[in-house]
This record gives structure tokens, C-alpha cells and sequence, in this order.
């Protein structure tokens, strides 16, 4: 084991939080902790990292355990530019190959070379820095931050920008970023799928699967958790529970578990009823009382079942329209969406949306995704293209940024100013059912979580009975449970909805389409999540294979190529046969060229996947098929140049 928790309580005043819990992390394991919000996870997560204590137990660890803590939502602190930043975790290296340089200058000194001794002593020290340095990866290192940055989508744009102008997203992906450069024996990761699109998160995915060190895992991402863990930790109820497998299995266990316990205690509440029964009836009947006698010891020395007890105040609403739209609910015609024309985000974007239909919107961070709803709602105009509406279409929206709601309002007055004819106690039974009980609907708005906030929102969207329901990333800040109970009232919806989302699992349980936004427009999939992916997949297979047979085409072309016929009949027989060998040397130059430059994006794509660069010997040997490759394609290229000239002249 490389991390236990044994035994821990943590309260907060005489209200325990979470008791006796225990909690083991093995070498290279996959683990993650689930439960609602407030349920003392990150309280947990501090006390393992050190940040609190425990009231009760301790937490062990392995002599010499590294670890790497990302906290939710904590972005990058640093003045230095992203590179900068990046190369810092290698530091050590770059100290070890200035010393190797510097030990190489010292070799090639007479005075050293003529000292058998130094001579001999530096050369002993230098192979053991070279030995070091190539098992460290020193020779693949900077692959290694190219690759990274490229999977957060850090371009090369990015490299010298300072960190200080990035966003907040960005400063928490670049984090991250820099915690998978460090390889940590142990990762704690407190909601990593923040802020990522579903290409990142996909990498991201790929990346942390081949990760040598062991995960703890803190997420909402139900489709994350399933592709990446082994075990769950559920927390629950001040307590914490175990389950071997991913998310999907722990369900299935947990479900199946409370099945088992509610059957025994029910089983052991029926022979309870029996024996009181029995007793009662029959200890005052002196020819029975002996057997009543017998029968209330057995119920004192019963081991009573307590009654199960489950995590059911969850928030219960639906969403009904109060009259019905048109069969055509909106229509978009090549339309450009962006601020102006010279920051277009993507174009043509085509949409024909029919009532009863669910489509998901998802692409990558910038593509303007949210911007496309605000241009549907009106509130960002189109650059090009139109938007058209249907009959009877009645839009609710739900923004992501929470702009619609008032900081200085309460909950209660935040939804009564909008319903001011309903009667005060309608309106704290609705809140009630979206888990806004007592003091809660006293609160300001500016002082709830962004789990309340979004529960708030919910709220006033399901109090509108809109027919065509416009949402922007719902399930951010919702907890598991109240994803589920979204997921359900939007299945049960009988209107039309649009969203954008980067939570696969909710795209697979509420979609019947998805659309892609690229910079170059929309591609409608007929399906959900997992055909979206298995479609893509397909595609990018049939891309590669196109590639692959134009490349054997233009090869074929290039090589029975004839040489260019002159039209100068009084050039002599000796020009033309010049020119005739001149232009098969051109043509097998720029052929070779072009083989020389495949190979040499193969190699530096080879560099960048993990399995590379966490292979030190793997990586030494690309690099030197790297450096040979672009020798050759340096010389091929001047070759090309020079002969093309020469035909040029001779042409003319």
C-alpha cells in the first residue's frame, strides 16, 4: 500500500462530519471517492494531504511517497511564461546537460588530454552524467512538454505568453499539465474535468490510463470515472463504503447492497413482530408463560438490523410546457457565429430542430458553443446566416454563468419576484422540492455554492413551463445525484431541447442527436455520445486510409512522370538528353523529399505519446532516428534546389 487511512473522525463542533473511516491506496491503483456535495470529501482529501488533522486516526503513508495535489479549481500561480513554467519540473536535467557540455569543453582541453589522469577521471564522470541523463529522459524531455501542452491545447502560440494573462480555466489546466510532468508516485486529483472540452478530456483519459503512478480520484464525471478507476469509495451518510470496480459497477454493487440489507431487516423485523406477539398474548397464560419467557430472552439477545438508511432527499422536479410548439421548432441556415467579422468562431452552422428532438451541442473550448445559443436567443447578433423559430415556441434558458441571478436577493425573494401572484407557501414547497428547506430560503444569493445556484436555476427554468428548454452546461456544480434527477426531468420533458455540454455521461442519457461545432461549422450525428465517438472513429480510420492510398497514387504519378518535352526543335540532342535526366533527378529528389518528411512527422508524433516519452531507451532512439531523418531531408532539399535551378537555366 502506498497510502492508508485508518480509523479517521473529523467534527465540527460535536457533529461528526465523517467517523471511522478507512480508506487504502495501492501501488499503481485507480481510486475514487464519490458522494453528494458537503458529504466531507475535500475535508478528507485535506486531512490526507496534510492540510488538517484528524480528530480521531491517522493517515499512513510509504517511506519516500511523492505526491501531487490538484485542488478543485486552483490554476497556476507564476510570472513565467507557459515554457518557462513547464521546464522548471525538469530542472535537475537541464543543470545535468549544461554540466555534461561543460565536461565535454573540459575533454577537449590539451592541457586535460595530456593529464592521463583528469583526462581519465573527467571521462568517468561525464559517462556516468550521460548514462544518467539519457535514463532520465534528458534526450526526450522537451517532447515530452510539446506533447502535454498539445493535449491541453497549448499550441506553440502559448509558449511564451505569460501565465499571468491566461484565464482561470486555463492557469488550472496547465496545473494539471505540470502535475503529469512531475510523476508523482501518488496524484490527487479534485475535479480534473473542469474546464475541459470532450477532446481533452479524451486525451486526458488516454494519457492518465498509461499514468505509472497510483490516482486518487475526486469527479462528478460519471463516463471519466468509468474509463479510469478500479475501486470506489462512496461517502455517505458519515461514513465511507468500499466497492471493487468502476462507477458503473459500484451502482450496481451499492443498489444490490441496499437490496440485501433492507431484505434481512425486513426478514428480521417479521420474527420480531412474531416473538412480541407470542410474549404478549401468552406470558400471563400460565401454561404458556414459560415458552413466552423463553421467547422474550431470544428477543433480548436478539443483534437488532438497523433499519437501512439511504441518501434519498434528493431534489424531485419536472419540467412540463404549458402549450404545445409547432412540428419545426428552429431553424439555422449557414449561419457564422463570432464578435464581428474579423473574429468569426465558426462558419456555416446549419440546424433544423423538430419538437420531441434533444441535440447536443459539443466541440472544443472556443469554438463558440455558448455563443451560438446567445446568437439563437437573439442577445450576440449573427455575423451571416439567419435564425428562424417556429410556431408556438416558448425558449426557457439556462445560462452557465448564472448572469440571471440577483447576488442581493434572497432564494425565496428570488423566485417570488418573479411568481409575485403565487401564494408564499406554494412558493417554499416549490424551493422545498429543489432542497431549499428552513433557513436556506433566508440566504443570499451571493452566498450560496455554485451547486445551490444551480439548483436555483433549475428552479425558476421549471417554473417558466417552456416548450423549447436552451442549456448551457447544466450539470456544472450539480453533484452526481442531482445529475441524475436532471437527467430524468429532461427525459420526462414533453418539449424540445438544445444544450451544450462536456459531460459524456449526461449526452448519452438525455440526447437523441450531437452536433459538432468546428471552426469550420456544424456535422450532425444521429445518434449519442458513443455513436458520436464510434463515428468519429470511423471516420479518422477512413481518413488515414484515403491518405495512405493518395500517397501510394502520387507516388506512382511522380515516378512515370515523363520528362517535360522541350518545343525549342533547334536545341541540340545533347540539351535534350541533359534536360531529359535532369528531370528524373528532380522528380526522384522531391519524391524522396516528401518520403523524408512523412517519416520525419511520424517520428515526432511517436515523440509525443507517453508510451515514448516515459520510455527513456525508446525515446533515445527515436531521437536519434530524428536527427538522422532531418540530416538527410536537409540534404535532399538542397540537392532539389540546386537541380531544380539547373533545369530551370537549362529550360530557358
Amino acid at each position: 500500500m502506498l497510502l492508508q487511512v485508518q480509523h479517521v473522525t473529523r467534527r465540527f463542533g460535536a457533529d461528526p462530519l465523517f467517523e471511522n473511516v478507512n480508506l487504502d491506496v495501492p501501488d499503481n491503483g485507480r481510486v475514487a471517492l464519490v458522494g453528494r456535495n458537503g458529504a466531507g470529501k475535500s475535508t478528507l482529501i485535506h486531512i490526507i494531504t496534510g492540510e488538517e488533522a484528524p480528530d480521531e486516526g491517522q493517515v499512513t503513508m510509504k517511506r519516500g511517497l511523492t505526491i501531487g495535489y490538484l485542488a478543485q479549481d486552483t490554476g497556476l500561480d507564476s510570472d513565467k511564461t507557459v515554457w518557462e513554467e513547464m521546464l522548471s519540473v525538469f530542472a535537475g536535467l537541464i543543470e545535468m546537460e549544461a554540466k555534461i557540455h561543460q565536461l565535454e569543453a573540459k575533454m577537449s582541453d590539451p592541457e586535460v588530454i595530456q593529464n592521463e589522469q583528469l583526462f581519465e577521471e573527467t571521462s568517468v564522470q561525464y559517462d556516468h552524467l550521460q548514462h544518467e541523463f539519457r535514463k532520465q529522459n534528458g534526450f526526450g524531455y522537451q517532447a515530452e512538454i510539446r506533447g502535454v501542452l498539445h493535449g491541453f491545447e497549448f499550441d506553440e502560440s502559448y509558449y511564451d505568453r505569460n501565465i499571468t494573462t491566461l484565464s482561470g480555466g486555463q492557469k488550472t489546466q496547465l496545473a494539471l499539465a505540470k502535475l503529469l510532468l512531475e510523476k508523482r508516485d501518488l496524484l490527487i486529483l479534485d475535479e480534473p474535468t473542469n474546464h475541459l472540452d470532450v477532446e481533452t478530456l479524451t486525451w486526458l483519459e488516454g494519457y492518465i490510463q498509461s499514468y505509472k503512478g497510483a490516482l486518487l480520484i475526486v469527479s462528478h464525471d460519471r463516463y471519466f470515472l468509468d474509463r479510469i478507476v478500479t475501486e470506489v469509495y462512496d461517502m455517505s451518510l458519515g461514513s465511507v463504503a468500499h466497492y471493487k470496480g468502476n462507477y458503473s459497477k459500484f451502482m450496481t454493487l451499492k443498489a444490490e447492497k441496499l437490496k440485501r440489507e433492507w431484505k434481512e431487516y425486513e426478514k428480521q423485523q417479521t420474527k420480531i413482530t412474531q416473538l412480541e406477539d407470542f410474549v404478549n398474548k401468552n406470558i400471563v397464560r400460565a401454561s404458556t408463560t414459560k415458552r413466552a419467557q423463553s421467547r422474550r430472552k431470544q428477543l433480548e439477545k436478539m443483534d437488532v438490523i438497523d433499519r437501512p438508511e439511504n441518501e434519498d432527499k434528493v431534489a424531485r422536479f419536472r419540467f412540463d410546457s404549458s402549450r404545445t410548439s409547432g412540428n419545426i421548432v428552429l431553424t439555422v441556415k449557414d449561419l457564422a457565429v463570432g464578435y464581428g467579422l474579423q473574429k468569426v468562431l465558426s462558419e456555416p452552422i446549419n440546424l433544423n430542430i423538430k419538437k420531441h428532438q434533444s441535440i447536443a451541442i459539443v466541440g472544443p473550448n472556443g469554438v463558440g458553443k455558448s455563443t451560438l445559443l446567445k446568437t439563437i436567443l437573439g442577445r450576440i447578433p449573427a455575423i451571416r446566416g439567419t435564425v428562424e423559430l417556429g410556431t408556438g415556441v416558448d425558449i426557457g434558458y439556462y445560462d452557465q454563468e448564472q448572469a440571471s441571478l440577483h447576488d442581493k436577493k434572497t432564494v425565496l425573494a428570488e423566485l417570488w419576484d418573479d411568481h409575485p401572484t403565487t401564494p408564499e407557501a406554494d412558493i417554499r414547497s416549490i424551493l422545498g422540492s429543489f432542497l431549499f428547506t428552513g433557513e436556506d430560503v433566508d440566504k443570499l444569493v451571493h452566498n450560496l455554492s455554485g451547486g445551490e445556484k444551480a439548483r436555483l436555476l433549475l428552479t425558476k427554468l421549471a417554473l417558466r413551463h417552456d416548450n423549447f428548454l436552451i442549456l448551457d452546461e447544466p450539470t456544472n456544480h450539480l453533484d452526481i445525484d442531482s445529475r441524475e434527477v436532471l437527467e430524468q426531468a429532461l427525459n420526462e420533458f414533453d418539449g424540445t431541447i438544445l444544450f451544450v455540454s462536456h459531460d459524456r455521461y449526461f449526452i448519452n442519457q438525455v440526447s437523441t442527436s450531437v452536433v459538432e461545432i468546428s471552426q469550420e461549422g456544424s456535422t450532425l450525428f444521429l445518434g449519442d455520445y458513443d455513436y458520436f465517438t464510434n463515428k468519429k472513429q470511423e471516420q479518422a480510420e477512413i481518413a488515414e486510409l484515403e491518405l495512405q492510398e493518395q500517397q501510394a497514387a502520387d507516388t506512382t504519378s511522380v515516378r512515370s512522370k515523363p520528362a517535360p518535352i522541350t518545343t525549342d526543335y533547334q536545341k541540340s540532342k545533347e540539351n535534350q538528353r541533359q534536360l531529359r535526366k535532369l528531370s528524373r533527378e528532380v522528380d526522384a529528389l522531391e519524391q524522396q523529399v516528401t518520403d523524408l518528411s512523412n517519416q520525419k512527422s511520424e517520428v515526432e508524433l511517436q515523440m509525443t505519446k507517453p508510451a515514448s516519452f516515459n520510455d527513456p531507451a525508446k525515446m533515445t532512439d527515436l531521437q536519434s532516428q530524428l536527427s538522422k531523418i532531418t540530416t538527410e531531408l536537409t540534404e535532399s532539399e538542397d540537392q532539389w534546389e540546386e537541380k531544380s535551378i539547373e533545369l530551370e537555366n537549362l529550360s530557358n
